[in-house]
């Protein structure tokens, strides 16, 4: 018998994962899988570029399709970059503070590398969005663009792979959150015997799919593009906020539980304070600025 069920009296049964016949792969073939949490990257990257090219052709548009082009590749080699050294910088200092993923050569395979085994786990949003900003301030400069109206377009774009990641997450039955008696609580593999907060939807909706609802609605249906920051600055307000919150239901990363019990919060929480701050400081100068652009036609761009 459960511990939770002890501590409840038996009065709920919590949910196992297991018996929810989920599978990490879609499909498999020979040694190959299509793995759910692949197909979501990919998903979202091909949903991003579609709709910032539509995006691109309503009025008001700081940049041409080419600059699209540019922006398809370098935000998603800064994702996965930025992502995966964030993973390894934030993530896994351990006791010692110094990043293991740099220094662990001990992978069994091809690779014995940390911090080049992705298909080991370990990627950290703080680090993909510092690689994104990175790819759109290049392109940005590069083109001769507005940086804060380019990362308007682009956050638009966002929530919809990051609500597919979190599912994927659950689906694979990873990332489960803190210990919990909720009617919803679910038993995951390699969690132990005790039913937790399945985090991961809590993230999927948080993270995701609000953020994807409130930026769809403000983009397409009220005159927020002309505000320069104005889309982006919510957007990191949302994403900011949401991830503080999920952080006290998300179970901290093993190596990093003592560093969450010393300093009150986790490390998630700590990193996403500064970017709360940032999405209120770009947010106040947006909606103090005057509009840009007269919404009658797209300039020209670079």
């Amino acid at each position: 018998m459960l511990s939770l069920l002890a501590a409840s009296g038996g009065s709920i049964d919590p949910i196992f994962w297991s018996d929810l016949g989920l599978s990490p792969h879609l499909f498999e073939i020979g040694g190959f899988q299509l793995r759910y949490y692949s197909l979501a990257y990919l998903i979202g990257v091909m949903f991003a570029y579609w709709h910032l090219s539509r995006m691109l052709k309503s009025p008001g548009a700081p940049m041409a399709q080419r600059h699209a082009d540019d922006l398809f590749f370098y935000c998603t080699l800064g994702v996965i970059l930025g992502g995966r050294l964030g993973y390894a910088a934030f993530y896994t200092g351990g006791e010692t503070g110094i990043p293991s993923a740099f220094t662990d050569f001990s992978g069994d395979g091809f690779v014995s590398w940390k911090l080049l085994r992705m298909w080991d786990g370990g990627m950290s949003f703080h680090g993909g969005l510092l690689g994104v900003l990175a790819a759109i301030g290049w392109v940005s400069w590069g083109g001769k663009l507005s940086f804060l109206r380019v990362c308007d377009y682009i956050a638009v774009t966002y929530p919809l792979g990051h609500l597919l990641g979190r599912l994927a997450n659950f689906n694979n039955g990873e990332l489960w959150g803190r210990q919990s008696d909720v009617a919803w609580a679910m038993v995951f593999p390699g969690g132990g015997e005790v039913a937790r907060h399945p985090s991961q939807l809590y993230q999927a909706g948080l993270e995701g799919l609000l953020p994807l609802i409130v930026l769809m609605f403000m983009f397409w249906k009220t005159k927020a593009r002309y505000r320069p920051g104005l889309l982006v600055g919510v957007f990191t307000i949302i994403m900011g906020a949401a991830r503080f919150v999920n952080e006290f239901f998300r179970q901290p990363d093993a190596q990093l539980a003592d560093f969450a019990v010393r300093t009150g919060l986790s490390m998630g929480q700590w990193l996403t304070i500064p970017l709360i701050l940032t999405g209120l400081i770009v947010t106040i100068y947006a909606v103090t600025r005057k509009p840009v652009g007269t919404g009658s036609a797209a300039p020209a761009a670079g």
